[in-house]
């Protein structure tokens, strides 16, 4: 049970339960969905069936950036649902792939073959693709541009391995990085942005590097037992013969060692993280920005020297998930949160481990990057009584049950399935 998980936390129990009774509308505002078209509300059930984390995020974005952020992830998705179907041959993946950017344009096209998970926004492309073409132009010449770059970058790798730590920064700016810079660009189109935020185009590929590597180093579990290998073999085999020999019990000391020498390389990311949050000036693209970003450093910090990574799944709690979109919202919690998680790294690194050194550099240029000493820095943990935590985790543990059934009834009365 995830309340089970925050007991320790007594701040994540706090924001859980403020987060079931409403909360959540904080950063999650409700949306319109009778205002929209039959077309665009069901844009909005593909985005939400389709997308784990940022469906929440994207639906808080103000005006019609909203929208056309809504429309870039299901293209992008749709995309990479391609990408990932290995039932579909080499000879007809690299080309649809090659030429996915032209089928925006193509109001009949669909594709009814994959059999991934996310199929649906292959099969109804034309009501996406329609949707796509009702943006303002400066909005569509962005995707277009965006998925091209993508879809060519996907192709060339589909017949490559990641092999060294530069291609590994390659393939994550080509699934990523392009993703950052696109968005960016949206940004500014809207205006809700400085041009500066769509010009600057490394600082955008950095932000999204860091969410693709945290992504890969976390599921290295599950990406090898289906086969696909994303850790560069330029660092995994300084340890081992084969990078499937980590999940073996014997290979774990050399597995922390790469695991860490890879969570140090995405470490680099967040001084350029720091710099890009720090000129956005509109709230709902902050946390939009600023929300999967904390999560990755939180999930960085859970994966770093801990052997569940090659033996399960490595999640956050869903306590610290709900605590991190509630406070990152202004750039100063957002500091403090890195440096949280910096200290957490930085208490577990280990006297042998071969990245030592590394590590305590970047974790060093991420506390001055800050700008905030750790003395000054307001404490993010609630100081209770025992007496209150003892009636809280009471109450907890007798009215969980009731308040997610009830709650979960008053939210979702007003969700678009029902509209």
């Amino acid at each position: 049970m995830d309340i089970l998980k925050s007991l320790g936390h007594p701040e994540e129990l706090f924001n859980l339960f403020k987060f079931k009774m409403g909360g959540c509308r904080a950063v999650m505002p409700k949306l319109d969905y009778e205002s929209m078209s039959e077309s665009l509300r069901t844009c909005y059930l593909y985005l939400n069936q389709t997308s784990r984390s940022f469906a929440a995020v994207i639906q808080a974005l103000d005006g019609e950036l909203r929208h056309a952020v809504c429309i870039f992830y299901l293209v992008l998705r749709a995309l990479d649902t391609v990408e990932d179907d290995m039932t579909i041959p080499l000879e007809k993946k690299v080309p649809m792939l090659n030429d996915f950017h032209t089928y925006l344009y193509q109001h009949e096209w669909c594709f009814t073959e994959s059999q991934e998970k996310d199929r649906q926004v292959l099969v109804d492309f034309p009501t996406i693709s329609m949707e796509f073409r009702n943006l303002a132009q400066e909005y569509r010449d962005v995707i277009s541009d965006i998925c091209h770059r993508m879809g060519v970058g996907m192709a060339e790798f589909l017949e490559k391995k990641v092999g060294t730590m530069k291609e590994w920064d390659q393939y994550c700016h080509y699934v990523a990085g392009l993703v950052g810079i696109g968005l960016s660009k949206l940004f500014s189109a809207s205006q809700l942005e400085d041009p500066e935020v769509g010009r600057d185009t490394e600082l955008a590929n950095s932000m999204g590097l860091f969410l693709q590597k945290t992504n890969i180093i976390r599921d290295y579990l599950e990406d090898t037992q289906q086969g696909r290998v994303f850790w560069p073999q330029e660092a995994w085999s300084q340890f081992a013969g084969r990078l499937e020999d980590f999940a073996q019990p014997e290979k774990l000391e050399s597995a922390l060692s790469c695991l860490n020498l890879l969570v140090t390389d995405a470490l680099g990311h967040i001084p350029d993280v720091i710099t890009y949050l720090s000129r956005l000036h509109n709230q709902s693209v902050f946390n939009f920005c600023a929300i999967p970003q904390v999560m990755a450093i939180a999930t960085l910090s859970t994966c770093y020297n801990n052997p569940m990574v090659f033996q399960g799944v490595v999640k956050i709690r869903k306590g610290q998930t709900v605590t991190l979109m509630m406070e990152a919202t202004n750039m100063r919690a957002v500091q403090t949160i890195i440096t949280q998680y910096s200290q957490e790294i930085l208490h577990k690194i280990s006297l042998t481990d071969p990245s030592r050194e590394k590590t305590m550099h970047i974790l060093a240029v991420i506390q001055e990057k800050s700008t905030l000493s750790q003395s000054s820095l307001p404490s993010r943990t609630h100081h209770l009584s025992p007496m209150y935590l003892s009636a809280a985790m009471l109450l907890a543990a007798l009215s969980w049950q009731y308040l997610s059934t009830t709650a979960a009834q008053v939210q979702n009365s007003g969700d678009m399935q029902e509209q």
